[in-house]
C-alpha cells in the first residue's frame, strides 16, 4: 500500500542514494499558496506507539495520551540528542532519522486504527524565497496543531482529505474504498534564531505570511506531514487527544543533520522539485 501511495505521488524519478535529493511533487491536485514549489519528501511507517511526548512531558514517561511514532525507533519522553541520532528509522531515506509523531486514531467504540503511513513533505512556506531557507539545527523541536483545541483548527494548520484529492476539511471525511483516509499537518516555518525547543508553547516559531516576522526572521523548511489511514467511516472517529479537533503532530530534528542540509541546499535552495527516494 505504502509504495502504492508513493508511486500515485511521484512527478518524475531520479536516483534514491543517500547523497542525492530525496523529494517529489506530494500532491498533484492541490491548488493555492504551497502548490508546485520546491520540496522533497520522505515516506515513514509507523515506528512505534507508546504514551509518551518529549517535548510536552520530556522525562515523564508513559504519562502522555497515546502516539503513533514516525522514523527514529528510540524516541521515547528522554529528549537526549546524543541518544537519538544514532537511532534506526522506519523512514524510507535511511538518513532521516528524525522524529514525528501524533495522536492515534480512534474508532467508534476506542479501537485504535493503525496509520498506514505517514509523508514528511519539506518546502519553502508562504512568501519565502527559496534560496532563503536554511536548515533545522540539530535538535530543534516544533509542534503543529493544537491538542488543547475545543473548537476546529484552521485547515491551514488541519486538515483532513482522502488520499491526494485537493478537497480539505476540518472534519474527517467518508472516503472511497480506493482512497485513504488522510490528515494534514502542516507546521511553523519560520525561527527566532535562538531557541531549540519551547516545550510545548510554540513560542520559538511562527508561521510565514509573505515571509516571516521581524521577531522570527529565519526561515526554516515548512514541514507538512501527511497521514494516510484506511478509508474508515468518519462517524464516531475521534483521537487519542480527544475530539478531531485537537489533531496535532510534533516533529523533532535528529536527522543526520549532513544530510538533512544537502537536501535543502540541493532542492529547496535550487527552487527544484526532485524524485522520491526508494
Amino acid at each position: 500500500m505504502k509504495r502504492l501511495l508513493a508511486a500515485a505521488l511521484l512527478l518524475g524519478a531520479c536516483a534514491s542514494s543517500a547523497d542525492e535529493p530525496v523529494s517529489g511533487d506530494p500532491d498533484p491536485a492541490r491548488v493555492g499558496p504551497q502548490g508546485r514549489v520546491a520540496q522533497f519528501i520522505v515516506e515513514c511507517e509507523v515506528s512505534h506507539i507508546a504514551f509518551d511526548d518529549p517535548i510536552v512531558l520530556p522525562w515523564q514517561p508513559g504519562l502522555s495520551h497515546q502516539h503513533q511514532f514516525f522514523g527514529n525507533s528510540a524516541t521515547n519522553s528522554d529528549p537526549g540528542y546524543e541518544r537519538a541520532i544514532g537511532a534506526d528509522t522506519s523512514c524510507d531515506q535511511r538518513l532521516d532519522t528524525a522524529s514525528y509523531w501524533s495522536p492515534t486514531l480512534l474508532g467508534p467504540t476506542g479501537e485504535r486504527i493503525d496509520a498506514l503511513s505517514m509523508t514528511a513533505y519539506y518546502r519553502p512556506g508562504d512568501g519565502i524565497a527559496p534560496q532563503d531557507v536554511v536548515a533545522y539545527p540539530p535538535g530543534f523541536m516544533m509542534i503543529a496543531g493544537d491538542s488543547q483545541a475545543e473548537e476546529v483548527q484552521s485547515i491551514d494548520v488541519v486538515a483532513w482529505g482522502c488520499g491526494s484529492g485537493a478537497q480539505r476539511t476540518d472534519r474527517p471525511q467518508d472516503c472511497r474504498e480506493d482512497s485513504t483516509l488522510r490528515l494534514w499537518l502542516t507546521f511553523p516555518d519560520c525561527w527566532d534564531g535562538s531557541r531549540l525547543t519551547s516545550f510545548g508553547s510554540g513560542a520559538h516559531v511562527r508561521y510565514s505570511s509573505n515571509g516571516c516576522p521581524e521577531s522570527h526572521p529565519i526561515a526554516i523548511p515548512q514541514l507538512q506531514m501527511a497521514i494516510d489511514f484506511p478509508p474508515v467511516p468518519a462517524e464516531g472517529l475521534s483521537l487519542s487527544s480527544g475530539d478531531t479537533a485537537t489533531a496535532h503532530a510534533d516533529f523533532w530534528n535528529t536527522w543526520d543533520q549532513e544530510k538533512l542540509e544537502r537536501e535543502v541546499a540541493l532542492c529547496l535552495n535550487r527552487d527544484l522539485v526532485c524524485g522520491v527516494s526508494g
